[in-house]
């Protein structure tokens, strides 16, 4: 089987397909990998082809452009249409080339599921977020003034269609491009007990489970309490930083701190606390007894399948409907603001009552029951056979 795998230039997309990456090439099948330069070798080792996208007037790369699809849907929909258009010749000519028997496209990189819909090819959507329908996406904070704005950029979009309708894509609106209904095949990365609304999913979504990479070199526990605290590879909130190594240098806990480049800033360090640019987070996290972070959903999902309850500190949409979910189960309780205070009351309630740690392990045990990779491979095997 020959498999055209599209993804977006981000961590939190890329990493967790490498599994199932490795897991079909091991089987050996081929898959032809249409990423970016900066994650070229991850996907090698995986086994895959690399296809680059760099160099394409892609415009999805400039991070001001990302930053402003979150909250610009017609700025959006332009980019993406923009981002296609660059990418359509390079694509039409690889797909003639390789005559992929599957396309499998992340669920925003909506350029490979264009791919499939123009070169009428069986697709399937990987979705490293929750799945989203009109049930989940009460967990995003969508306001009616967002639909609002969203219904005055219409005509804006209806020229971004027509755009794609003269290169040949078979769309009618915007709808079909950003859409998955319970007819797409659509990989999931987490368990149905964690996805918010999963009963109301039909059984072409494949719920697999988070994809957890092995511990590299294991870290010292050295105090009774481990706190892990993170917040992603964005997050310049240098206060919040400084209230944690404040407050928390008069605890006696283990406290480990990855806070990417700004680490310069923070010297004179508590003995007891340690902060990185950045860690081996499956090592800290296997000894970690709480865990503040942004509640991407690789990190949450990582913390809870080991067991840590979680301070819920979202910064996007996306990241507060996990939050939302986890506080929902009982698995973590969300940060009230920066002060101290509240940083320290939240990490004692997690490390004091012990439901929190209880539903933690309820959901890591949802997490370990799910069929990974393997599940995953032979749902692709069915959807390329159809």
């Amino acid at each position: 089987m020959k498999i055209a795998w599209f993804c977006i230039p981000a961590h939190g997309h890329t990493n967790p397909t490498l599994g199932i990456v490795k897991e079909l090439t091991s089987a050996g099948h081929q898959v032809y990998y249409f990423s970016f330069e900066m994650f070229r070798e991850k996907i090698e080792q995986a086994g895959a082809v690399f296809i680059g996208c760099d160099g394409y007037d892609f415009e999805m790369e400039d991070k001001e452009n990302a930053d402003r699809v979150g909250k610009d849907k017609a700025f959006a929909t332009e980019l993406l249409v923009s981002s296609t258009l660059a990418l359509d010749e390079m694509t039409t000519e690889k797909v003639g080339e390789i005559k992929p028997d599957l396309v499998v496209s992340d669920s925003v990189a909506f350029w490979g599921k264009l791919v499939a819909m123009k070169h009428r090819l069986p697709y399937v959507c990987s979705t490293t977020t929750f799945a989203f329908n009109r049930y989940s996406a009460k967990y995003m904070k969508e306001t009616p003034w967002d639909i609002a704005k969203m219904l005055f950029t219409i005509p804006r979009i209806s020229r971004q269609i027509r755009r794609l309708q003269e290169k040949g894509y078979p769309v009618k609106g915007i709808l079909d491009i950003v859409q998955n209904d319970n007819e797409t095949n659509t990989i999931v990365y987490t368990s149905k007990y964690f996805q918010p609304c999963s009963d109301t999913f039909s059984d072409r979504y494949h719920f697999i489970g988070p994809s957890i990479r092995p511990i590299r070199e294991p870290v010292e526990k050295t105090a009774e309490k481990t706190v892990y605290i993170s917040m992603g590879t964005i997050n310049q909130n240098k206060e919040f930083y400084r209230n944690c190594i404040h407050v928390l240098g008069k605890t006696d806990w283990q406290v480990i701190i990855s806070m990417g480049t700004n680490t310069e800033h923070f010297d004179d360090l508590p003995d007891n606390i340690k902060v990185y640019e950045s860690v081996d987070q499956m090592a800290v996290l296997s000894i970690t007894d709480a865990f503040i972070t942004h509640c991407g959903m690789n990190s949450a999902s990582e913390g809870l399948y080991f067991e840590a309850p979680l301070v819920l500190f979202p910064q996007t949409p996306e990241q507060g409907a996990v939050a939302k979910r986890t506080e929902e189960l009982g698995a973590g309780v969300m940060l009230k603001s920066i002060s101290e205070e509240d940083i320290l009351q939240a990490l004692t309630r997690v490390l004091t009552v012990p439901s929190y740690k209880d539903n933690a392990v309820k959901i890591s045990e949802s997490f370990r029951r799910c069929g990974g990779a393997k599940e995953a491979r032979a749902f692709l095997e069915e959807a390329a056979a159809k």
